[in-house]
């Protein structure tokens, strides 16, 4: 072989161990390009902070109370309301930290509700128009409830932080209800039970290191209730419902003390 032929074979194998490398090199440069990419990716910042430690035990509750007196009240196509009527509800509650910012725990619920509407005008047009008066309504609801609570921590703020129950619930309650006056007089009387899931959100503000101030509200929540009712002690009937909410209720907002130990 001359020496024209040995440089064209030197050529030849040149340029395919090039080619060869070329393809190494180029993925190499796109792996460390996505390595830098990745190792330069900006923090969203995102940090979850202990708030209640784990090993806390947690006893507390919430109270409501509302009441009411109208005095020729007018609401939509009802005038001349005059009546009375107030709600109490008192829910105690315990709970243990299985993990930091989570607990399980219970919680005992009672509500008793009473309204008494002494007269009212009730006007469709102007040739329709019904009286009523002399309706009393008493209520009272009891639960308990198996909960899982969880906090979240307000950035570095270790003296307020929010919090969300989940409920599940098993209750029951009794109900009468009385129209009319002398012979007149007829009432109903009902009794039912209850299962459901709630959600209920709140805020809570720590005083000193064991005791907190909570505000929650009732937000999220399914619920199925039977129902057993007698009216006049002679016809009965039953009834069966679902309800699903997803709404703030304002009329749910509760206020309490929460002492940490």
């Amino acid at each position: 072989m001359n020496k024209i032929d040995i440089r064209i074979a030197l050529g030849v194998l040149f340029s395919t161990i090039m080619l060869g490398i070329a393809p190494l090199q180029a993925q190499a440069s796109v792996s460390k390009s996505d390595s830098t990419e990745l190792q330069t990716m900006p923090s969203r910042g995102l940090k979850q902070h202990t708030f209640v430690p784990k090993g806390q035990w947690i006893v507390g509750g919430t109270v409501s109370y509302s009441q009411q007196s109208e005095n020729n009240y007018q609401f939509l196509i009802i005038e001349g309301i005059n009546g009375e009527g107030y709600s109490f509800k008192v829910s105690p509650m315990f709970s243990y930290m299985v993990a930091d910012n989570m607990g399980i725990g219970g919680r005992f619920s009672y509500e008793r509700s009473l309204m008494k509407i002494n007269s009212a005008d009730i006007n469709l047009s102007e040739d329709m128009n019904f009286a009523i008066g002399d309706i009393y309504n008493l209520s009272h609801s009891y639960s308990g409830m198996a909960v899982l609570r969880n906090y979240i921590s307000i950035g570095n703020n270790m003296r307020f932080g929010l919090f969300n129950e989940t409920q599940l619930q098993i209750g029951g309650g009794q109900s009468k209800l009385v129209s009319g006056s002398g012979e007149s007089i007829t009432g109903s009387y009902e009794s039912n039970f209850s299962v459901g899931v709630n959600l209920a959100p709140g805020i809570t503000a720590f005083i000193n290191n064991f005791i907190a101030v909570e505000l929650n509200v009732g937000l999220l929540g399914f619920k199925y209730t039977s129902t057993q009712q007698i009216t006049d002690q002679i016809y009965e009937g039953n009834t069966a419902s679902t309800s699903a909410s997803f709404q703030i209720n304002i009329f749910s907002i509760g206020l309490g003390l929460a002492f940490y130990i």
